[in-house]
């Protein structure tokens, strides 16, 4: 199969979808692959790093499109990469569809088959490939909001460790999953006071038996939140539902209640937020400001470290980008539920049932197709 790479194009997005390394390997297995000039380059690997490897180097990225059957990038594509899709090709990357009614349409409508990092399972019950991102923007998330409590910022000027004689900052994690968990360890790490919120009383007991007694645990409800967010300095979202468009555990009417200078992290914004005021930022315009409420909702905040977040996804992704080569991916995803998990699109046709639901378009179920 020729696999294609094309350079990222997201605003201050410096991953890459294949590593030299994972060139190297997917050449072994007897396919090619095309990058696009520049690619690697905000990761730190240059076009010689992949000639080296094997790679064949494109001048643009519609060569890349045009050259490829299967795409690999690191997140949805946007407009103008829509634009270069076509029926017959394989899309593999981050999607993110439940927010984005636009991209749902376009990939319908361009008839790509597009699997979709995020929903891809495992026996465990866990999605590994969004894991590592998960576990570099949590660890992110304490880091970036640190940040912006400074008051050069707009925040609060509140120190996260204080010092002897004035109180640490109080961070409250809602969700205590691979991005609550991170988030909690470099939060308590900081010196932080640190409260993680969830409904699973066994992931509760986990957190309080990993941490001894560093934190404290809370089983999340509406009025818990609410009172915990009259003292925060700091409120980490770090929530998901697989596939589907995030709740919204924090409204506006809400930020009222909090201290001046508090600040929001949403690490959920990919799925369009956790909280009813968030809307996505870049990296270089991170944060914003409602009703004297610093929001931080950079929607690949992982780009901010792109060579650990490549070599990590690369990890990750590099099994799948084979069974999908050698295979094909009618016959990988047939092979392997949790691959077939990711199915989002193909032929114009919705594939995943809780994007269905959040955008109000019919869908089919991944099996259906493979029936079919």
């Amino acid at each position: 199969m020729r696999i294609g790479c094309p350079k990222e194009v997201k605003p201050q997005e410096f991953r890459v979808g294949l590593t030299p390394d994972a060139v190297t390997e997917i050449i072994r297995h007897g396919h090619s692959v095309v990058i696009e000039t520049n690619a690697g380059m905000g990761a730190g690997f240059t076009d010689e790093d992949y000639t080296a490897a094997g790679a064949e180097i494109a001048p643009d990225a519609q060569a890349v499109f045009d050259a490829a059957e299967m795409i690999v990038k690191v997140k949805e594509p946007q407009a103008a990469e829509r634009k270069m899709l076509h029926e017959g090709q394989l899309l593999f990357t981050y999607l993110h569809l439940a927010p984005d009614p636009d991209q749902t349409r376009d990939l319908l409508e361009s008839g790509v088959t597009a699997i979709a990092y995020e929903t891809v399972t495992d026996a465990r019950g866990g999605l590994p490939l969004l894991a590592p991102m998960s576990e570099v923007a949590g660890r992110l998330a304490p880091q970036v909001g640190s940040w912006a409590l400074q008051k050069a910022n707009g925040g609060r000027g509140t120190l996260m460790g204080g010092v002897p004689g004035v109180r640490p900052a109080n961070v409250i994690v809602i969700g205590g999953g691979v991005v609550g968990t991170a988030a909690a360890r470099v939060a308590v790490g900081m010196g932080a006071n640190v409260t993680v919120m969830d409904r699973s009383i066994p992931r509760l007991s986990y957190l309080d038996d990993v941490f001894m007694g560093r934190l404290t645990t809370q089983y999340a409800s509406a009025a818990a939140t609410a009172e915990l967010l009259l003292t925060a300095d700091m409120v980490i979202g770090a929530v998901l539902i697989p596939g589907a468009a995030a709740p919204k555990l924090v409204t506006r009417a809400q930020l009222s209640t909090m201290l001046p200078g508090a600040v929001l992290v949403d690490v959920a914004i990919d799925q369009g937020g956790c909280f009813e005021t968030s809307r996505a930022t870049t990296h270089q315009d991170p944060i914003y400001e409602v009703d004297g409420i610093v929001h931080y909702c950079v929607a690949n905040m992982p780009g901010a470290v792109a060579r650990t977040s490549t070599q990590a996804l690369g990890n990750a992704t590099l099994p799948f980008v084979l069974a999908l080569a050698n295979k094909g991916w009618r016959q990988a995803i047939a092979d392997d539920a949790h691959l077939r998990a990711g199915l989002s699109t193909h032929q114009g046709r919705l594939t995943s049932p809780p994007v269905g639901e959040a955008l109000n378009i019919e869908a089919v179920t991944p099996e259906d197709i493979l029936a079919g």
